[in-house]
């Protein structure tokens, strides 16, 4: 049988606390250790909290951003339009050009016919002007004529106008009365039409009268 000697109870609470108490200590030292490790002293909060409001500046640039680049598209989108808006006017312009310059074609036409129309004797108190006529497509004749009261202040003509066509017809000789139409001016009117040629049938002549109830008050003749 071995014989111990017992450490008193005392001594022993002794050294329990001593050996909590170092515990205790080398816990401390680790938690604080570990806190200057992560960085929560010396400035941590302080640095996460303009960590914190850097990130609420870079969602606000963000939104910013974003609202230029809406802005942006916006603006793309009514060029777009705009340019299309201006090419269909550029379009509708040429046009509006094109008809403007065979009107004026027309026009300049209209004044070398009138020019021509000049009367010849002042004294006459109708009288046809520049009585044209060319052959056309599809056996049809084009034919203009200007008819003139020379006289000032002359009445109302209100009667008919004839055209006659002459030529040949299977070799011999022919005339025809190819249209009529009301008449009724004061001082001029321009008139035109279009003749149909019968089958069979050369033209060589165009006559133009001037019809006032049985009275034939002016007449002219060209050849084709």
């Amino acid at each position: 049988m071995a014989v111990r000697s017992a450490m008193p109870w005392p001594l022993r609470w002794v050294v329990a606390a001593i050996v909590l108490g170092f515990c205790a200590a080398i816990a401390l030292w680790a938690f604080e250790f570990g806190r200057d490790i992560a960085g929560l002293e010396n400035g941590g909060q302080a640095e996460m909290q303009q960590l914190r409001t850097q990130l609420e500046a870079l969602k606000a640039e963000l939104e910013a951003a974003r609202a230029q680049r809406d802005q942006a598209q916006s603006i793309a989108n009514t060029a777009g339009t705009l340019v299309a808006a201006e090419k269909a006017s550029s379009e509708h312009v040429n046009t509006q050009v094109k008809q403007l310059e065979v009107e004026n074609r027309r026009l300049r036409d209209d004044l070398g016919f009138f020019e021509k129309l000049i009367p010849a004797d002042a004294t006459d108190a109708v009288a046809i002007r520049g009585l044209q006529a060319e052959g056309v497509d599809n056996g049809k004749i084009r034919w203009q004529v200007l008819v003139i009261q020379s006289k000032k202040n002359a009445p109302e003509l209100v009667g008919k106008l004839e055209i006659m066509l002459t030529g040949f017809s299977n070799g011999k000789p022919w005339t025809g009365s190819a249209s009529t139409m009301p008449l009724k001016i004061t001082q001029y009117g321009r008139l035109e039409g279009y003749l149909d040629i019968p089958a069979q049938v050369t033209v060589k002549g165009l006559t133009a009268k001037v019809v006032d109830g049985t009275t034939v008050r002016a007449a002219q003749s060209i050849k084709l």
